[in-house]
Formats: C-alpha cells, sequence, structure tokens
C-alpha cells in the first residue's frame, strides 16, 4: 500500500479547520507587528514567496531565487495581509450574504497559499537544520495565528447569518452546499466554545503543533543514518545496479565501500535480495526501530504527549474520542464502520499468511537452512517462493522496468484515458533541485494548458521518505479560471553513474499510484476551492485506481523493455506477472492492515495510552499478528499519525478507498472497449475525478457505478475468499 499526502488544497479557512498544525490567531500577530519596521529590508526577499508567481503558464514558483532564511518575513507580510482580508469581511456593514461572506473568504489567503506551497517543499524535499529550526519557531505561532481566524465570533456570526437564511439566497447546489459546510466545519472546530474554551483550544493546537514538529524531525534524524559496508562479502546476493546506487551513496558520504540509508527504499531490496542472513537482520532492526532506540530520537514521550493532547481536545469539542471527532467529516463518519471494514478482510489475510510462510519454511528445509523464518526473512524467502511457484524472479523482472520508461508509460495511459499530454519542459520552468524534472500539461483535444507536472523522484539528504503528491496551485473558477501546478515525489535510488534507473514492480506501482493524485489535480473542475479537498477516506481512491493500468498489456508490451537490449518484456514473463498476481498478498494486507487497525483502537477510546511500546505490542497480540511480520509503520515512526492530524484515525482510508478502486476495476474490466474503455473512463472523470467536494462522494460513486461499492471485489483481488460480506458504506 503505498503511501501518499495533499498539502494545502481548499480555501485558507478550510486550510485552518482541516490542519490545525498550521491552524490559528490574531493576537498572535500583534506581536509580528512590532518587528515590522527591523524586517523592512526584508520586503523583496518576502515579495519573492508572497507575490504572484512571473513567467510561464500562468506564473510559476521562482525556486531558483528562494533561501530558507526568507520564510520569517514572508509568513509575517502574508498573515498581516490575511489578518486585513478576514478583517474586512468581519467589519464589513452590509447583511451578510454570500457573496460578501462565503465566497470573500473563499477568495481570501492568495499571499499566505504561496507562502505555504514553498514551506511545504523546504520542510518535506530540502529539510536542513535551519529548516527544522524554522519549523519549531514558526509551527506554533502559524497554530496560533490560523486558530484565532477560525474562532473569530464575528467570523461565526456572519457564517451562522448566512447559513440560517439559506434557504431564501437564491443559492445553487453548490454554492448551498458550501455554505453549510463552512458553518457546520467551524461548529465542529470550536467556534461555539466559550472564549476560556476557545483560549483552551487554541492552547491545544498550538502544543501539538511543536510536538508534530519535533516527532517529524526526530523520524527524519533516523532516517538519514547509514549501515557502511566495507567487504565484498557484504554485498553477496545484491543486484548489480542496486550494488552501484549503494557506492554512490557511499561516495556522497565521503566513504569508500557502500552505504546503506535507513529507508525503505534501501531496506525492501536488501531484505529480498541479501544472501547475509546477519546482515538482513542488521537492516531490518535500524530500520523497523526508527524513533524506537531509548536515544535523543526517541518519540515515544511525544507520542504519549500528543495522544493526551488529542484525548483532551476531543472532549473539549464534544466528541466522544479522537477517532470520532476526525472522523464526523469522512465516508465512514464513524469508528465502528472503518472497524468492521477491516475485521472483514483481517482474518483472510492472517490465514494467507500462515500459507506464505509455511511455504517459506518449506523451502529454507529443503535448502537446509536450519533456521526458522523471521521479519528479516520474509522478503527473502517470499522471493524464493516467487521462483520456486512461478518460476518468476524479481532480479529477472527489474532490467524491464526502467524508471524513465515508466514515466513515459504512465503519460501514454493518462492520454488514452483522459485525452491528456505531458511535455518536458527543459528550459524556462525553475526547479528547486537539479533532479526535479518539469512536464507541461496540454488537452489533446483543444491544445489548451492544464498545468505543470512536476517530479522529484530520488533519495537524498533532507528528503523525508515515503511517496506524495502536492499541488503548488490548484484549480478553481472562482475569481478566473486557472490552471494546476501539481507535483509527485519519490524515493527511489537513482542508478549508478551512467546507468539507468531501474526500479522493482512495487516502486512502478508507487509510481502510477502517486500519478493518480496528480491526475486526480489535474482533472479536477470546481467553482469553489472549498468544495475541492474530498474527504480523507476518498483521497488515495483515485490514485489506487490508477495502479491497475500499470500491469495492463499494452504498458507492459510498450514501456517494460530492457534497459541495455531494448528488447520488450517477454510473453512469458508477462504471463507470470499475471499468474503471480494475489503473490505476497498475506504479507502485504497485514503489514498495511496491522497499522491501520492499531491506529483505529489508538484512537477510539476516551484514556489516552501512555506507554506507547506496551500498547502496539499488547494490541498486536489481541488481534493475532503473526510473528513474521512487523506492521508496516510502528508508532515510534508512524510520520502518518503523529507529524500532524492528517491521517490520524485515518489510516483504514486506504482500504476504504481500494474497496471502491477495486470495484471501479471491475467496472473497467466489464466495459465494451475493456479498460481503455473511453466511456467508463470519462463517466469516472465526470462524476468522480472532476467534482471535488462538490456533493457527498457516496452519492457521486452511486452515480458512477449505479450502487455502493462491493467489497468482494477487493476480496476477490487480493486471492481471498469471498462471501456475503456487503458492501463498504
Amino acid at each position: 500500500m503505498q503511501k501518499s499526502h495533499f498539502l494545502l488544497g481548499a480555501g485558507l479557512l478550510t486550510l485552518a479547520i482541516a490542519t490545525p498544525v498550521l491552524a490559528n490567531n490574531m493576537d498572535a500577530f500583534d506581536a509580528f507587528d512590532a518587528g515590522e519596521e527591523a524586517q523592512a529590508n526584508t520586503v523583496t526577499s518576502a515579495a519573492i514567496i508572497t507575490a504572484p508567481w512571473p513567467g510561464p503558464f500562468e506564473g510559476v514558483p521562482q525556486w531558483d531565487k528562494v533561501q530558507s532564511d526568507m520564510f520569517p518575513s514572508a509568513f509575517t507580510a502574508a498573515m498581516k495581509t490575511l489578518k486585513a482580508e478576514f478583517e474586512a469581511v468581519a467589519t464589513n456593514p452590509e447583511t451578510p450574504n454570500f457573496a460578501n461572506t462565503n465566497q470573500a473568504l473563499e477568495l481570501a489567503g492568495e499571499d499566505i497559499g504561496r507562502v505555504f506551497s514553498f514551506w511545504g517543499v523546504y520542510n518535506s524535499n530540502l529539510s536542513s537544520p535551519e529548516v527544522r529550526a524554522l519549523q519549531a519557531e514558526w509551527g506554533p505561532k502559524l497554530a496560533q495565528f490560523f486558530g484565532e481566524l477560525q474562532l473569530d465570533p464575528r467570523i461565526l456570526a456572519r457564517y451562522k447569518a448566512v447559513y440560517d437564511n439559506r434557504e431564501n439566497l437564491g443559492l445553487n447546489a453548490e454554492q448551498l452546499r458550501l455554505v453549510e459546510r463552512d458553518y457546520d466545519g467551524l461548529v465542529r472546530n470550536g467556534a461555539l466554545l466559550n472564549d476560556a474554551d476557545k483560549a483552551t483550544l487554541l492552547g491545544l493546537n498550538t502544543q501539538l503543533s511543536t510536538l508534530y514538529s519535533k516527532f517529524s524531525n526526530k523520524v527524519l534524524a533516523d532516517e538519514e543514518t547509514f549501515i557502511f559496508l566495507d567487504s565484498e562479502d557484504d554485498l553477496a546476493g545484491l543486484p548489480t545496479s542496486f550494488v552501484a546506487s549503494i557506492a554512490k551513496a557511499a561516495e556522497d558520504q565521503g566513504k569508500t565501500g557502500w552505504a546503506l540509508k535507513n529507508t525503505r527504499s534501501v531496506m525492501q531490496p536488501f531484505l529480498e535480495n541479501s544472501t547475509r542472513r546477519d546482515l538482513r537482520e542488521q537492516v531490518y532492526n535500524a530500520y523497523i526501530n526508527r524513533g524506537d532506540n531509548g536515544d535523543e530520537n526517541d518519540t515515544n514521550a511525544i507520542i504519549a504527549e500528543i495522544l493526551k493532547i488529542r484525548t483532551e481536545r476531543a472532549k473539549l469539542l464534544g466528541f466522544k474520542t479522537h477517532a470520532h471527532y476526525r472522523m464526523a467529516d469522512t465516508m465512514a463518519k464513524d469508528p465502528q464502520n472503518a472497524m468492521d471494514l477491516m475485521m472483514k478482510v483481517w482474518p483472510a489475510a492472517i490465514g494467507r499468511v500462515k500459507e506464505e510462510v509455511a511455504d517459506m519454511q518449506a523451502i529454507a528445509d529443503q535448502e537446509g537452512a536450519n533456521i526458522t523464518i523471521a521479519p528479516w526473512d520474509y522478503r527473502f524467502y517470499a522471493e524464493k517462493v516467487r521462483k520456486a511457484k512461478y518460476d518468476l524472479d524479481a532480479a529477472e523482472l527489474k532490467p524491464y522496468f526502467q524508471l524513465d520508461k515508466m514515466i513515459e508509460g504512465m503519460f501514454d495511459a493518462a492520454g488514452r484515458l483522459y485525452d491528456l499530454e505531458f511535455k518536458e519542459n527543459t528550459g524556462d520552468i525553475p526547479v528547486f533541485h537539479p533532479d526535479v524534472r518539469t512536464f507541461v500539461v496540454s488537452d489533446k483535444r483543444d491544445g489548451s494548458n492544464v498545468g505543470v507536472f512536476y517530479m522529484d523522484n530520488f533519495a537524498r539528504g533532507g528528503k523525508r521518505s515515503g511517496a506524495w503528491a502536492t499541488t503548488y496551485r490548484s484549480q478553481q473558477s472562482l475569481g478566473g479560471e486557472r490552471n494546476v501546478l501539481s507535483s509527485n515525489n519519490n524515493n527511489f535510488v537513482q542508478g549508478g553513474e551512467g546507468e539507468p534507473t531501474l526500479i522493482s514492480i512495487d516502486d512502478a506501482s508507487t509510481l502510477f499510484h502517486e500519478f493518480g493524485h496528480a491526475l486526480h489535480s489535474l482533472l479536477t473542475d470546481v467553482t469553489y476551492p472549498g468544495l475541492r479537498g474530498t474527504p480523507r477516506d476518498f483521497v488515495e481512491y483515485p490514485s489506487q485506481v490508477n495502479e491497475n493500468w500499470l500491469l495492463t498489456p499494452y504498458i507492459l508490451n510498450n514501456y517494460a523493455v530492457h534497459y541495455k537490449t531494448g528488447e520488450p518484456i517477454p510473453q512469458e514473463l508477462v504471463e507470470k506477472i499475471k499468474l503471480s498476481g494475489t503473490f505476497n498478498e498475506g504479507f502485504s494486507t497485514v503489514e498495511y492492515l496491522s497499522s491501520a487497525i492499531v491506529d483505529m483502537m489508538l484512537h477510539n477510546r476516551d484514556t489516552p495510552v501512555e506507554d506507547v511500546d506496551a500498547f502496539e505490542r499488547e494490541t498486536l497480540a489481541a488481534i493475532g499478528m503473526p510473528s513474521e511480520i512487523v506492521m508496516r509503520h510502528r508508532l515510534p515512526q508512524f510520520n502518518h499519525l503523529f507529524s500532524s492530524d492528517a491521517y490520524s484515525a485515518g489510516y483504514y482510508s486506504y482500504l476504504w478507498s481500494e474497496t471502491m478502486d477495486a470495484d471501479t476495476w471491475a467496472a473497467f474490466e466489464e466495459a465494451p472497449d475493456g479498460v481503455w474503455d473511453k466511456q467508463v473512463a470519462s463517466n469516472f472523470r465526470n462524476f468522480l475525478l472532476s467534482t471535488g467536494n462538490e456533493t457527498e462522494r457516496a452519492e457521486a460513486y452511486r452515480a458512477f457505478r449505479g450502487r455502493d461499492p462491493d467489497v468482494n471485489a477487493l476480496l476477490k483481488r487480493r486471492g481471498f475468499p469471498t462471501g456475503d460480506t456487503g458492501s463498504a458504506d
């Protein structure tokens, strides 16, 4: 299951409501005004970040002109502008109506939105000690600032006036939905609290912002450690391309030999291929113990404090638990609905793991290894099983999966399905790192510009692990139609000097997954930014659907070509890939689902967990976690949960989305022209991809499919037993 994040989508008030880490304060702003004169000499540098972007394609970020020390003045200037915009609405003497209240605030925040586009990249792609210090300083200030905007009683009064009179204002369906969501969001996030409770809420959100920053920085610090190899014997079993990449990593660190960085993109191929069991164990333990070593980067105490504050905040806001608070505006609505779906899949996944382990143990016994399969053996022996059962060797496949060719393939698929064209730009679009590539996106039907797509594909120091999608500028019609600046960020291990970057099938799936997020952004067609962002348990759905085209015959036959000979992947290998389609599904499902279940059980309780390690250990034992597998994200390094609120009580979202994804893919497979059917693609685009959150997403899905999604499609895809399990809703 691949990970990703949308950052900074929708209007500013929606952002403040949805993202307490960036959220919220007028009094805090007064303290910044005092230093305004002293900052006069930094106005020009602030304008580089806050002002409308120059250049082609409706303007693009001037990454080459930005430095980290510009952010304090940029934050101060943008906050001042946003404060003035909110004040203009709050003090408007006219009777509140849609135009002078909801729409006026939808148009606010352009300056600070641009600041956050830059700031997000510096936090995620270009982190440094200086950036982390700024993050620690400004996270709480921003939380305080946005919080007071959100809780300003004058803004609430205007929203409430429009809300109460909404049926008499002649609003269309989208405007009515925006009015209702604006008011409901404010109330859900504390706007009706008394002054004392509002002050408490602001304090809690500010504390959380500080803790989130500390957590993410500690995890990143552990990920920037290395295991150094200095003997050829240490390389036993490793593919040549991987050896070249870790040699380059050592060189980049000023070392001889080979360097294994403590990230998934290095850990996974090492565990799959290394015949050195002692080194597999060492690499595995370093990876799974990030944030849990009892040293200065240990995160357990931070997590306990986050859980305590989240529990207090949920109760203050009138919710039973943090899970109930976070899920109030999702498709699942309630923690039990999410748990019900997860527990429909969990028993079958555990059963499959037992079968997988038995197959691996049999091979180990046959080879005379004299071992019991341990977690650091799983990936290694799984590859042996794959070879034995399907005569398919992952190392045999990798030469056919060149990163550049896979990128060409995903662009081709987007063109066939949605009439989008991607052309690489090598000149007039600035980038924030030499590795970043940019592509101009056009509509093939009329040649119009849709936007620009940025790709930052390779792992490096200062870049957080994993894969994610962002938008630097999102589509909206309000205020004038504008194009999209979208990006994908991966952590592939770059090929050695003069060598192409080869990726695994899993990596290629990640590539297509993140591109699904980009397509969702590029194809969005809404009027109001406040109706652009979708519920958390819908966000992963378009990206998971897009993964399906990777292994279609058309993409494999045209883009899976050998990096040396240029020959297409042999048909017998394609057939083996097909036959092994549900291979190792027990492992991948349990690895992900255990993380999602622990997340929900951690947050669906009215007393906070204090001993984080003990809770993780006891919960996994209670649900029958196989000893041969570890959670995909153990709590001490679970950035999805503890670097922001974003996926807290929401990691189930991948399964919820995949249930819709599997059912959607079935619709493509059943279509007259198969998975490339233009009518189904058009319906998928028009009902689901382009509409943001203009209607309830469950209703939009029913409009597309004619019914609710059936979880049996998911079970069938994973090769698990199916039955009368019902729908996901």
